[in-house]
């Protein structure tokens, strides 16, 4: 029997993804966010594709604001922007 591999939305461009090919966003239970590479922090997560069109549309409709329930830190989009060009160069 195959193993269940789990789907998630990414929030820029709405398709569903294998989460493994995903970057998952963390809001730890003190407000704090952060990038989760792991996939494993504790917090209330949201995921964004690989690609930096996903995050430009996920910030153009606030989708990270809805789906968190509070307005974002710019320096939480710079990080992941930074990251997601770090992968892109790979």
């Amino acid at each position: 029997m195959a193993k269940k591999i789990p789907l998630r939305q990414c929030l820029g461009c709405r398709e569903m993804v294998q989460k493994n090919q995903l970057i998952r966003i963390v809001r730890s239970s003190d407000g704090a966010f952060a990038v989760d590479a792991t996939g494993k922090l504790s917090g209330r997560g949201a995921y964004i594709c690989r690609k930096t069109d996903c995050l430009k549309k996920a910030v153009g409709s606030k989708a990270l604001e809805k789906s968190f329930k509070v307005s974002i830190p710019s320096e939480v989009y710079e990080q992941l922007d930074k990251e997601l060009r770090d992968i892109e160069e790979q």
